[in-house]
């Protein structure tokens, strides 16, 4: 937002603000900094709470008047918008300057031109996609359908009039934007919807080698092949001798 923008807001809320809590001396301020009359501000800035019904009274003027351009620019910014979406979505539609508009046979066209390009649009497995998906598809053409008719209606307004007042377009363009939105929305949701995914199987690595579990043995049962040696102790040595 740009500052004379924030500087109506400003001005919008001091003047919302209730008398009783007003800061007549910023209100002072404010005039000063909308007219930059000096003498004016040195005469009010003495006792400003004595001049409040003309602060007041001066700063609404100014302040409807930047509400009225501010709503005026607002509705241009919008306007080129719309211009926007007519030479991308509505002009397959609706052949602006053309001799033969007004005939059956251009609007027929027009029409199956529009057809056309939406069943370009129209995904090879549209049959197999839920009922709620599906019905994106059918509520676009209804959408574009809905944006001509609008488009065609402001075109006729602005024609009857040298000077189409904002009040009167505002709208029919406010509708087209939304209906532009929704679009493109719908269409984005419906060519990224995927059907029946296939999970992916993890890829498990070989599974690891586990020794086998030892028993636990009881000394007790250890038994050993090897013969026991015959204890030396007590066993009478024989001589040889004679």
């Amino acid at each position: 937002m740009n500052q004379e923008a924030n500087f109506t807001q400003t001005l919008q809320a001091w003047m919302n603000t209730p008398d009783a809590q007003k800061d007549w001396a910023a209100g002072a301020v404010l005039l000063l900094q909308l007219t930059g009359n000096q003498i004016m501000y040195r005469n009010i800035s003495v006792n400003p709470k004595g001049k409040a019904e003309f602060i007041k009274g001066q700063l609404q003027k100014y302040l409807k008047f930047r509400l009225q351009k501010l709503t005026h620019d607002q509705v241009n910014d919008m306007q080129t918008q719309v211009d926007e979406i007519v030479k991308k979505v509505i002009k397959p539609a609706y052949v602006a300057n053309s001799p033969a508009t007004s005939s059956t046979t251009a609007i027929g066209e027009n029409k199956s031109e529009e057809f056309a390009e939406f069943k370009a649009g129209k995904r090879p497995d549209h049959d197999q996609l839920p009922d709620e998906i599906k019905a994106l598809y059918v509520e676009n053409l209804d959408i574009v359908h809905r944006m001509r008719e609008l488009h065609m209606k402001l075109r006729m307004l602005s024609l009857d009039a040298a000077t189409c007042p904002d009040s009167d377009r505002y709208p029919f363009l406010k509708e087209i934007i939304t209906l532009d939105k929704r679009l493109h929305s719908n269409w984005d949701t419906y060519d990224h919807y995927v059907l029946n995914p296939q999970p992916t199987a993890p890829i498990n690595p070989e599974p690891a080698t586990v020794p086998p579990e030892k028993t636990p043995v009881n000394p007790a049962e250890i038994t050993t092949d090897k013969p026991k040696r015959k204890s030396s102790k007590g066993t009478k040595k024989i001589s040889t001798k004679q």
